[in-house]
């Protein structure tokens, strides 16, 4: 047909008008394979999860409505490409009523402040982005409500990593005192959050507010019983919706059971370390394979990315603990990404020794620091963590990740080159 009169933009009855096919549906059993979601290849190779209609369309109901209030009227944004989960969760907001807004683009383009700029456009009410953009955002010193009318935002959602308390403090601040500031958790395995917010429980900075109806979460410790008030393993002890159906080629399971329920039978263990407060708030603190432990005092990953990344010269960092399997206290190796023109001397190394011993502990300081020109990262920007440390400990780059999945498969060559180093000594 003609090419639409407004500038590229194409409305409904026009699209809709292409069509004579009336419009067929089929009945499916509830567990109907819906879509194959593909983990994102922070620990290894990615899992091929299939997930099914009625358990995918109850627990994304519960979380747009009940979790997150949308509703008819609302305008729902997430920042996502469609190879991360929240995409499948963003366009599931029809099912509620919700308009969704699209992006596809570079946030960053001409500057950070291009996805504030949308939502005031838009009139989106609820805004949902990346713990990372966020922090990137602050990092920037913007000021959203300065620069765009962020008049018709109620909520705004934080995931794919955890977010700090100073993340909280800038929101609040820069974006809206009137809006609730969401940050939650979960995973592509469930294409949902284990823990969220909800509109009827206060915000603590640095917190994320409860466990998300339907899905029973615990904290677990080293024997297997369940903790408050202190890390442990983030574990599902009963079904919730979206568990998945399976994974694609998997005909007897095996490779599902593996992935979930080897360590703690009949029991989902996630792979996060959580802290669930005696008030039912949490708190994530990096993936419990990656955690750092010195001398018997763990400590998660994120919170040191919060205190080196803090750093103005630091653009971006991964730490590396080597266990030593007689029991010593093993090899803390940070790498870390400067800034423009920055070498790491001496001064710097110094800096960030010291600003890591008095915010965390002594043991937290590491044994060797390394610079890269890039931290390994997913598609979806998570760190790769757990495939880094098994670079470095000799397992080959091709069966320590997935480079597909990567966005910027370059990057592991570093360490495979420093892993040949140590091994040559």
């Amino acid at each position: 047909g003609d090419a639409p009169a407004h500038g590229g933009l194409l409305d409904w009855a026009e699209l809709a008008a292409d069509t004579d096919e009336p419009l067929t549906f089929h009945p499916v059993p509830f567990d109907h394979p819906l879509y194959v979601l593909y983990s994102s290849g922070t620990t290894g190779l990615p899992k091929p999860i299939v997930h099914g209609h009625g358990g995918i369309l109850l627990e994304h109901l519960k979380m747009l409505a009940l979790h997150h209030d949308l509703g008819p009227g609302d305008r729902f944004f997430w920042f996502t490409t469609t190879g991360w989960m929240m995409w499948n969760f963003l366009v599931s907001g029809p099912a509620v009523g919700a308009a969704i807004v699209l992006f596809d683009g570079n946030p960053g383009h001409p500057d950070l402040g291009a996805l504030w700029r949308l939502a005031a456009e838009t009139g989106t009410t609820y805004f949902g982005t990346s713990a990372p953009f966020l922090l990137a955002c602050r990092k920037a010193e913007l000021r959203p409500k300065e620069i765009a009318d962020l008049g018709a935002l109620r909520g705004v959602g934080s995931t794919g990593a955890p977010l700090p308390a100073e993340g909280f403090t800038w929101v609040y601040e820069s974006v809206g005192d009137r809006l609730q500031l969401q940050s939650l958790s979960g995973g592509t395995d469930v294409c949902t959050g284990f823990v969220g917010g909800v509109p009827l429980l206060p915000v603590y900075a640095g917190e994320i507010a409860c466990r998300a109806l339907g899905a029973k979460v615990e904290a677990r410790s080293a024997d297997g019983s369940p903790v408050v008030d202190q890390l442990g393993e983030l574990v599902i002890t009963e079904p919730m919706p979206s568990m998945p159906v399976g994974f694609w080629n998997d005909p007897d399971g095996r490779r599902y059971r593996e992935a979930y329920f080897d360590v703690y039978p009949g029991v989902w263990r996630h792979g996060d370390w959580i802290t669930v407060n005696s008030r039912g708030g949490c708190v994530i603190t990096g993936r419990s394979d990656a955690t750092l432990n010195r001398g018997g005092v763990r400590l998660g990953t994120a919170e040191f990315y919060s205190v080196v990344e803090g750093l103005d010269e630091v653009v971006d960092s991964v730490v590396v603990h080597l266990e030593d399997n007689e029991g010593g206290a093993g090899e803390l190796l940070l790498f870390v990404v400067l800034a423009d023109g920055l070498e790491l001397d001496e001064t710097l190394r110094k800096k960030i020794c010291r600003e890591l011993r008095t915010a965390l502990s002594p043991r937290h300081v590491p044994d060797d620091i390394h610079q890269v020109r890039a931290v390994p990262r997913t598609l979806s920007a998570k760190k790769l963590e757990v495939p880094v440390k098994k670079i470095l400990t000799g397992t080959p780059v091709e069966s320590a990740a997935a480079t597909g999945a990567l966005a910027n498969p370059e990057s592991l060559t570093a360490f495979a080159r420093f892993a040949e180093g140590r091994a040559a000594h």
